[in-house]
C-alpha cells in the first residue's frame, strides 16, 4: 500500500536523485500545503492576540518550525498537533498574551532565538522582541547573516529602540523597551517582509507606519500583512490558513508541459497571495515581470520558458539576488548545464525556446531550485538534483507529491541517482 507520508521516518532522501519523465502525465488534482508566508504572519499575531488562538492548515515546514521554537524560547504556549487533511499541515494552538512580550535576558546573556535562513521569521521577531523588556539575539545560518536587515534595523532605532548589528546584518542583540507608539517609515526596495514586521507588531505597539521605496513588487505582501491584520481573530479564536500558492505553481508547471490535467485543490480566491495568478500566464507571454505580475513563481515561470513558442524575458528580478541564494545567477548558470540558451542584462533574464538535455544541477540550498528543476526533469531526461532535502524549508512532501498515485499525485518515478534505485514512502522526505 502506499503511504503519502508518515510522520514518523528513518530513511532520509538521498542527497543526489533523478527524476525520470513519465511517459504521460495521468490527470491528479493535488492537494498543497499551506502558505508559509500567512502562517508565519498569523503565529505573530497569534502571539499578540488575547486568548488562543487556533491556526487551522497551517503549514509544518523549516521556515515555520523555527517561528514556532522561537515563539515557544520566549515564553508562550504553542501545540501542534496533526492536520488529517495534509500531512505537511499542522493545527497550532498559540496562547496570545494580549500584546505582552516574554522578558528577554541580560546584556550579558541575552535570550537567545536561532531563525536559520526564515526570512520572516528573522524580520517579524526583530520587530516582537522590540515590546518585551531585556535582551534579545537572533542569529540564524550564514545566508541570513548575508541577507538584508538594515532597512528594518534603522526603522526601529527611529522609534527608540537600541539594536546591535554588525554591518546591519544579523546575528543583532535588541533591547526590548515595551511599545513605543510613533510614526516610522520603511523602505521596501530589498524586502516587503521589512514593513510587514513593522505592520505585524505595530498593530499592538501603536506604530504608525509609511511604507517608502520604488520596490512596487513588494507592495502584493505588504497587502496581504494589511488583510491579515484586519481579519485575525484578535481576540481568540479559529483561523484558515489558505494553500501556498507559489508551491502550487509546479504542479500547474506539471500539467502544462504534459498536457495534461493537473489541478490543485482549495487553490487560493482570497487576492492575499500575488502567485495565486500563476495559472494566468500559461502559456507565457512575451515578457513576464517580478514587479507586476508573479511572485516567487516567476522562477517556475522561467525554468518553463524553453518550452515557450518564442523568447520569454523576465524583467524586475533584482528581489531574488538576496533571497535564499542569488537566484538569478542560479537560475542562468542551471539553465545553461542543461543547454538553454539564456542572457542576463541587468535585473533581467531572456529565455529562448530550444531542446534540452540532462544534467546534474546544483540547487544552492534553496528550496525553489530544487522545485523548479524538478519540474523541469518532468519532461527532460537524465535532471539529477544535488541536496534534494532543502525542500523542508516550505514544502518537506513536495518529492511525494510527485511521486505519489493520481489523482493525489503525479506519478512520477523518483530515484536514487547512483543506485538507480526507486524512492518510494519515506525514502522521499528530507531528514
Amino acid at each position: 500500500m502506499w503511504v503519502l507520508l508518515s510522520s514518523n521516518f528513518t530513511v532520509a532522501l538521498p542527497s543526489l536523485i533523478e527524476i525520470v519523465p513519465p511517459a504521460r502525465l495521468a490527470a491528479a488534482n493535488v492537494t498543497i500545503p499551506g502558505s508559509k508566508s500567512i502562517t508565519n504572519r498569523a503565529l505573530i499575531l497569534a502571539a499578540l492576540a488575547e486568548g488562543t488562538v487556533c491556526l487551522e492548515g497551517a503549514l509544518w515546514s523549516e521556515d515555520t518550525e523555527v517561528m514556532v521554537d522561537c515563539l515557544r524560547r520566549l515564553g508562550f504556549r504553542v501545540d501542534v498537533t496533526p492536520d488529517p487533511a495534509e500531512s505537511a499541515n499542522r493545527r497550532i494552538e498559540v496562547v496570545g498574551l494580549g500584546g505582552q512580550i516574554p522578558p528577554g535576558g541580560t546584556r550579558e546573556a541575552p535570550l537567545e532565538l536561532f531563525v536559520g535562513n526564515a526570512g520572516t521569521a528573522a524580520r517579524f521577531l526583530t520587530a516582537l522582541v522590540c515590546l518585551g523588556r531585556g535582551f534579545y539575539r537572533l542569529s540564524g545560518v550564514p545566508r541570513m547573516h548575508q541577507r538584508p536587515q538594515s532597512a528594518l534595523l534603522q526603522a526601529l532605532r527611529t522609534l527608540g529602540y537600541s539594536l546591535e548589528a554588525p554591518g546591519d546584518h544579523l546575528p543583532a542583540v535588541i533591547e526590548g523597551q515595551g511599545p513605543r507608539p510613533g510614526p516610522v517609515a520603511v523602505s521596501v526596495d530589498q524586502s516587503s517582509q521589512f514593513a510587514s514586521a513593522l505592520l505585524l507588531s505595530g498593530s499592538t505597539a501603536r506604530w504608525d507606519v509609511t511604507v517608502t521605496g520604488a520596490n512596487v513588487e513588494e507592495l502584493p505582501y505588504v497587502e496581504m500583512t494589511r488583510r491579515l491584520i484586519d481579519v485575525f481573530p484578535r481576540r481568540g479564536g479559529t483561523f484558515l490558513v489558505e494553500p501556498d500558492a507559489s508551491s502550487g505553481s509546479y504542479f500547474w508547471a506539471a500539467g502544462h508541459l504534459a498536457q495534461s490535467i493537473v489541478g490543485v485543490r482549495h487553490w487560493p480566491t482570497s487576492g492575499w497571495q500575488v502567485d495565486a495568478r500563476f495559472p494566468n500566464y500559461l502559456p507565457l507571454p512575451a515578457v513576464v515581470s517580478r514587479e507586476r505580475d508573479l511572485g516567487d513563481s516567476i522562477m517556475t515561470a522561467i525554468v518553463l520558458a524553453p518550452f515557450a513558442s518564442a523568447p520569454v524575458t523576465f524583467t524586475e528580478l533584482g528581489r531574488l539576488r538576496v533571497q535564499e541564494c542569488e537566484r538569478v545567477l542560479a537560475l542562468r548558470t542551471e539553465l545553461l548545464r542543461c543547454g538553454a540558451r539564456v542572457e542576463e542584462q541587468g535585473d533581467t533574464l531572456t529565455v529562448w525556446p530550444g531542446t534540452l538535455h540532462g544534467a546534474t544541477v546544483a540547487t544552492y540550498q534553496d528550496h525553489r531550485m530544487a522545485m523548479c528543476f524538478a519540474t523541469l526533469g518532468l519532461k527532460v531526461p537524465g535532471i539529477r538534483l544535488e541536496n534534494p532535502a532543502c525542500v523542508k524549508k516550505t514544502f518537506p512532501n513536495f518529492f511525494q507529491k510527485l511521486a505519489a498515485p493520481a489523482p493525489e499525485g503525479l506519478g512520477v518515478q523518483v530515484r536514487e541517482a547512483v543506485s538507480g534505485r526507486v524512492l518510494l514512502g519515506s525514502d522521499l522526505l528530507p531528514d
